[in-house]
């Protein structure tokens, strides 16, 4: 690919910059490209901006780089030789909860969601700015970074979040990377309402924000997968006008003093 045609698809890419002291903590970030000169574009952003970048030529490269690299995060081209950016982030995502944003010159619908159907935490269209680069990254290091407990016990359902399992009933439930997240996001805020704004820019990117039917859709999907009965759901609860909470039925509520008055509800909106 030329120079210029590479132009076109990374603009804005800033001469070379180092500060010793950032990159002694930056996140290590895999750019997964065929093109020589991508690699070569996303490299100098990234550095200019303090972060550590690996690269790979292809899918199998950069399965093989996670295995034995610390890796915080993948930028992942659609096209590639071998397997297809789509199979190789099914495969990462079997493996491990690595963030992944998938980066592609095609802006169409069935693309995107067979990008987060195959578990990428965000989807980036060619061409696009340094800036824009950089913030989806920290957006998506913020969001996979965020403190959360490392796991959910209760009679009727178990989650591990460091090793990915859920039960419910002593039977494992098999949920797609959408729902865990999800159910991550609802679990990290026990008892808190999230507003369906919220639930979108966290869990499918700050792009999104207005699609609630696809949030309805993956809540439908989660709680036939938890709830003993959904249509009476008693972990995720829906918050007319608002957007979804989730409680710990078998969890004793507070004490309330004579002084106290009656609980607040917390919401967490944009």
């Amino acid at each position: 690919m030329k120079t210029k045609q590479v132009s076109r698809l990374v603009e804005n890419v800033p001469g070379p910059k180092r500060d010793c002291s950032t990159l002694m903590s930056a996140e290590p970030v895999l750019v997964v490209d065929d093109s020589p000169q991508i690699r070569r574009a996303l490299r100098v952003i990234l550095i200019s901006h303090g972060f550590v970048v690996l690269d790979a030529r292809s899918g199998e490269e950069a399965l093989d780089l996670i295995r034995k690299e610390r890796v915080e995060l993948v930028l992942l081209d659609v096209n590639l030789p071998g397997i297809s950016g789509f199979e190789t982030c099914k495969e990462i995502r079997r493996a491990s909860g690595v963030p992944v944003i998938m980066l592609t010159v095609r802006n169409n619908e069935r693309d995107k969601v067979q990008a987060f159907d195959a578990g990428a935490d965000d989807y980036i269209v060619k061409p696009f700015g340094a800036e824009e680069l950089t913030a989806r990254v920290r957006a998506t290091l913020r969001r996979a970074g965020s403190e959360g407990p490392l796991s959910f016990v209760s009679p009727t359902l178990r989650i591990d979040f460091e090793r990915r399992t859920v039960s419910a009933k002593g039977r494992t439930l098999h949920l797609t990377p959408k729902e865990f997240e999800l159910l991550r996001q609802f679990v990290t805020n026990e008892g808190k309402a999230l507003t369906h704004r919220w639930l979108l820019q966290t869990v499918w990117g700050p792009d999104y924000g207005e699609e609630s039917e696809s949030l309805r859709v993956l809540v439908n999907q989660l709680r036939k997968k938890v709830e003993r009965d959904p249509g009476k759901p008693r972990y995720i609860l829906t918050e007319p006008c608002v957007g979804y909470r989730f409680e710990n039925p078998y969890k004793a509520p507070p004490e309330r003093t004579p002084k106290s008055g009656p609980l607040k509800r917390r919401v967490v909106e944009d």
